[in-house]
């Protein structure tokens, strides 16, 4: 799949499957919530809003209030490719939300995943 065809799918769609991968796990939506807030500047009302506008991934970063400026702390491999290197900056930025909720997923506290 190609990057543009990334950027152009629905947060809408995309955003019950982060969910759905933190459930099977026993996290809880509340906690996925709280780690899109945390990565984006969201409040959990303008979360909700940005969903319910059937937005892109692309749009939903755009108008991301502010990255957190400890983002740049997420590391790791997701998909096959090191976070910390990856040169497009919207691409980043989707990969440090997927590698965040994947954190989520495989058990790790809250407070490390939000990089306190």
């Amino acid at each position: 799949m190609t990057n543009e065809r990334v950027y152009q799918m629905a947060f809408s769609s995309v955003y019950p499957l982060l969910v759905k991968k933190a459930e099977r796990k026993g996290r809880t939506k509340s906690e996925v919530d709280a780690v899109i807030c945390w990565l984006t500047g969201y409040e959990i009302s303008s979360l909700q809003a940005q969903i319910e506008k059937d937005i892109s991934y692309e749009t939903f970063f755009l108008e991301a209030p502010q990255i957190n400026p400890n983002a740049v702390k997420i590391t790791g491999v997701i998909c096959g490719h090191r976070v910390e290197e990856i040169k497009d900056p919207l691409m980043q930025k989707i990969r440090w939300l997927d590698k965040l909720v994947d954190e989520l997923a495989k058990g790790k506290s809250i407070e490390k995943i939000l990089r306190n």
